[in-house]
């Protein structure tokens, strides 16, 4: 009988969203997550994200389709826009279960530059399966892509992943 992979998805929540609303899709989150457990053997998959009050039924949804959620406290800039970097977070995070041995293979859902160093050492560990950029090529960090690690890219799935727009009478209702 052959063992199937026990890995773990860290998603940087804030470059998933901007990523994928840059090409003007939404992304189903469960058809994503049966899409990560199906096509990368992921047991766990953990999206880092700013806590707004307003956006509890978000929330709900995303643990709903089955998403672990790690909330990082927001400030607000000048203008009255959230930031919640959760980079750190997610460094630390994949670290320790690294060094816990938590998973066989760990998927890094980002195109940011700042992971480059953790996609090193998750090289370096053997326990580095993929990073699946939301951004294309060109907006993917050079410093992601100077780490020689397999990039995905996000945007080449939109078919299977994207909210499909009910048309009129597809369900036989008016």
């Amino acid at each position: 009988m052959i063992k199937k992979e026990k890995n773990f998805a860290y998603i940087d929540g804030a470059n998933l969203h901007k990523g994928i609303s840059d090409f003007g899709w939404q992304l189903n989150y469960v058809r994503f997550r049966i899409w990560l457990s199906e096509k990368y053997s992921v047991n766990r998959a953990y999206i880092f994200i700013g806590l707004i009050p307003k956006y509890k039924e978000l929330y709900t949804y995303l643990q709903n389709a089955g998403f672990t959620l790690i909330f990082k406290e927001v400030i607000y800039n000048n203008d009255g826009k959230p930031k919640g970097n959760c980079d750190a977070d997610l460094i630390l995070q994949t670290t320790r279960d690294t060094y816990e041995n938590k998973f066989d293979k760990a998927i890094i859902i980002s195109s940011d530059g700042d992971y480059a160093s953790l996609v090193k050492f998750l090289k370096k560990q053997k326990k580095l399966k993929i990073v699946l950029s939301p951004h294309n090529k060109n907006l993917c960090s050079i410093l992601l892509k100077r780490t020689d690690a397999p990039i995905a890219y996000l945007n080449d799935q939109k078919s299977i992943l994207q909210i499909k727009e009910k048309t009129p009478d597809a369900d036989r209702t008016a």
